[in-house]
């Protein structure tokens, strides 16, 4: 367990995915971050509507696991290495840090317990990719800079007057708060929801950096596809290829 892992389970149409390392604060390494992209894809790609996005232990995560950073960590972040198109929904109980914040601003929803706060602390530590600055587009300016640049914590309380947290409740009642409006969404109509949440998208400002993932990310599908291998083997086989558009 000391390495951690990403749990999943299904329940009336909702997926729940558990952030599972609590002896390490639920520092994501570079396996969780993949296992996460891996639930992600699988709930994407799977019946379920919602999914909620939670941690095992008091803690929701301590960020990045700085003894070893994964260097592909925003593969698991949603629409950013994940084109879900689906609602997902983050429960947080206790502190969220570094890496956590940015999954949580990519999230849809968030419920958040009264123990909750937000710290990004990268400023201090001398170590940021920029993809938090993405943030800013979610909340107002100067409290994003606040967040980003003091590195000092944001409440639970302040989180939701800002508009970065949609619910606060008692510690404890976070999970059973997110999978209520889990149940809502679960019963509202699939297309309209997709829709509504891909205008949303296309809507927001990007940052340069999420522009640069989002780029990538349609590259990596193209040189992965099937079509990729295909062409490769047609070349080495001197034959036509014969492309299927996957």
């Amino acid at each position: 367990m000391s390495e951690g892992s990403i749990d999943t389970r299904s329940q009336d149409g909702i997926t729940v995915i558990t952030l599972n390392r609590p002896t390490k604060r639920n520092a994501m390494t570079a396996a969780m971050c993949a296992g996460l992209r891996t639930a992600f894809e699988n709930f994407r790609d799977g019946s379920d509507r919602v999914a909620v996005l939670t941690a095992a232990g008091d803690i929701f995560t301590a960020g990045a696991d700085l003894t070893s950073p994964p260097s592909q960590f925003w593969k698991a972040l949603p629409d950013v290495g994940v084109d879900i198109g689906k609602p997902v929904i983050a429960a947080l109980n206790g502190p969220c840090i570094g890496l956590g914040v940015a999954i949580v601003a990519f999230c849809d929803l968030c419920v958040a317990s009264s123990s909750s706060r937000f710290v990004y602390p990268e400023a201090r530590v001398g170590v940021a990719a920029g993809l938090i600055s993405s943030i800013a587009a979610r909340i107002p300016h100067k409290v994003a800079l606040e967040l980003m640049l003091l590195g000092e914590p944001l409440s639970a309380q302040r989180a939701y007057e800002v508009g970065l947290v949609n619910r606060v409740t008692e510690p404890g009642a976070e999970l059973a708060e997110a999978l209520r409006m889990a149940a809502v969404l679960a019963q509202s109509a699939p297309l309209v929801l997709g829709l509504l949440k891909k205008m949303v998208r296309e809507t927001l400002p990007r940052s340069p950096i999420e522009a640069m993932y989002l780029a990538q990310a349609d590259a990596e599908r193209v040189l992965h596809s099937q079509d990729a291998k295909e062409g490769l083997a047609a070349f080495r086989e001197k034959r036509a290829p014969r492309f299927t558009g996957h």
